[in-house]
């Protein structure tokens, strides 16, 4: 929950939760008005929660919500995002 606690991820995992595809960093850079380093920052603490999954394709990381979550988390995220 800590790491939903700042509104700029929340609105990141918001995205990710609409998401057909993950999504590149150079598209948060662009919707949030942030920069990559930023970005990265609050991605880096999603990945720590166990929230976000990433994967690296050429010189962009793209990320999508972690596949395996727990039933729990994502009943959370339902309720709070839906």
């Amino acid at each position: 929950m800590k790491a939903l606690a700042d509104s700029t991820r929340l609105t990141m995992v918001a995205s990710l939760w609409e998401a057909a595809a993950p999504i590149c960093i150079c598209d948060f850079t662009a919707g949030l008005g942030l920069t990559q380093p930023t970005i990265s920052h609050h991605m880096a603490k999603l990945k720590e929660a166990g929230l976000v999954e990433s994967e690296k394709r050429g010189i962009w990381i793209y990320y999508r919500l972690r596949d395996k979550m727990p039933t729990e988390t994502r009943k959370l995220l339902s309720q709070l995002l839906d």
